[in-house]
């Protein structure tokens, strides 16, 4: 795969493609593809795809789904690239309410760019634009999406999950149980339903990006289940439709 080893872009791609065929939906979707890690999955989803500038996949999205309203039209964003560069074209969309999903995979860094600081960089992290670790009175506070947009009166569903298996306690190696992968399937077809209800959503999911991070692959599956966590705490942020009650 064109993804790193170990990297759950390349699982959540997976995920997509599952939920897509599972509400037989594939023919009816478009994909905008952000800039960053999460355009590589146009070489794996059989569906339409249209590129976005940085940050504007919100706008090319609104611009698509207004435009040809029978289509599910989405997009799986960085951190950055959603929070950052993004963040008004995001907000603004969850505004207006456009009945549109977007996934965004927060890593804590800028992954396919070299490791820079992201909005969602942890305070202490070290980076490659913050060595020292990020300060608060220099480089400010993370940003926590899903708080952000759940607060917008035009979202309709606003959702935290993981994509990384949870540690379990052992007295031999580290093992990991697979519930928080096999609930996120879940969570993104509900997302998918929200939009056919003519409602926004918004997902966002933990994600870990050894190779920046300087970890090993186990190390970085139980920094993103105890640290990343701590900070963006999983859960339903806002659920209009009662999707997850249905």
């Amino acid at each position: 795969m064109h993804y790193c080893p170990g990297c759950e872009h390349g699982l959540l791609t997976r995920l997509v493609a599952s939920a897509l065929d599972s509400l037989k939906l594939r023919k009816q979707a478009v994909m905008i593809d952000s800039v960053g890690c999460s355009v590589l999955a146009y070489k794996y989803l059989n569906i339409d795809h249209i590129q976005a500038p940085h940050g504007r996949a919100p706008a090319v999205m609104t611009g698509v789904k207004r435009f040809r309203p029978d289509l599910l039209v989405f997009s799986v964003q960085g951190d950055g690239d959603a929070l950052a560069i993004g963040l008004a074209e995001l907000i603004h969309a969850a505004s207006r309410g456009e009945s549109i999903t977007t996934f965004v995979v927060n890593n804590a860094v800028y992954g396919m760019t070299g490791g820079q600081m992201a909005p969602t960089t942890l305070l202490g992290q070290v980076t490659k634009t913050t060595p020292a670790g990020r300060q608060a009175a220099i480089q400010g506070r993370p940003i926590d999406g899903a708080k952000l947009v759940a607060s917008i009166d035009g979202a309709s569903y606003v959702r935290r999950a993981s994509l990384v298996p949870k540690p379990i306690t052992s007295s031999d190696e580290p093992m990991f149980k697979q519930q928080e992968v096999e609930d996120a399937k879940q969570v993104i077809e509900n997302a998918f339903k929200v939009q056919l209800m003519g409602g926004f959503s918004y997902v966002e999911f933990i994600s870990t990006c050894w190779v920046n991070w300087k970890m090993s692959i186990k190390q970085a599956k139980i920094f993103a289940s105890t640290q990343l966590v701590k900070q963006f705490p999983l859960g339903t942020y806002k659920d209009v439709f009662g999707v997850e009650d249905k």
